[in-house]
């Protein structure tokens, strides 16, 4: 009976640390935010007419993206007028239209990484600022050097997201490779179901804003 007893209790702890493994496997760290790999998103239905540039069908690349590169494409989506707009508009759509609002201008970011061979890219829906209504949308690119935070519809370069204030850019969703992911703050999700089910960072374009956009 002793030995079924430690067998038993040596099956148990096995299980336990199979199940703790399988958990951590499932939520990939992004930066300081734990994500849970969920197979839907309250995102998903609006987010159609962008999935296939989320989740593209194209070669693997070699190439490095450089960061002269990178600035130029965020200073270029950044001096593109502010517009909100109700659907997600694609690549295309935004470049032909010459403005768009913080899911368009994403998209057109992340798409852009991946055509010139960038990996671990991924789109990020959250908040902003703790006190925000509206969600907002941005990139994250794991590179060597750390993540980088890329917005290019309030930022003119990139950042690290160690860099950012607790109380800015927050997430809630993830989406990469046609993955999706839950950011497992549940206090924050909680919270998610008082926000808009639109996703932009404002709906006009501030007059100071218009008064320092840099064309």
């Amino acid at each position: 009976m002793i030995r079924s007893r430690r067998s038993s209790f040596c099956f148990r702890r096995c299980l336990a640390a199979l199940v703790a493994f399988i958990s951590l496997v499932s939520a990939p760290c992004f930066a300081q935010t734990m994500f849970l790999t969920v197979a839907r998103t309250p995102y998903d239905q609006q987010m159609a007419p962008v999935w296939p540039f989320l989740n593209p069908d194209i070669p693997i690349k070699s190439e490095v993206t450089s960061l002269p590169s990178l600035n130029d494409w965020m200073r270029r989506l950044r001096a593109m007028p502010y517009r909100y707009s109700k659907t997600w508009k694609t690549p295309d759509e935004l470049n032909s239209d010459r403005m768009g609002d913080c899911k368009g201008k994403a998209v057109a970011l992340y798409a852009r990484l991946l055509l010139n061979g960038a990996h671990n890219v991924r789109l990020v829906i959250g908040k902003h600022r703790t006190s925000d209504f509206r969600t907002h949308a941005w990139v994250e690119w794991e590179t060597l050097q750390g993540t980088l935070l890329l917005d290019p519809t309030l930022n003119w370069t990139p950042t690290k997201t160690e860099c950012q204030d607790e109380s800015t850019y927050i997430p809630l969703y993830a989406y990469e490779n046609g993955r999706k992911y839950r950011a497992l703050d549940s206090a924050l999700i909680a919270r998610q179901y008082l926000l808009s089910d639109q996703v932009a960072s404002r709906e006009v374009d501030p007059p100071a804003e218009r008064a320092n956009r840099r064309y």
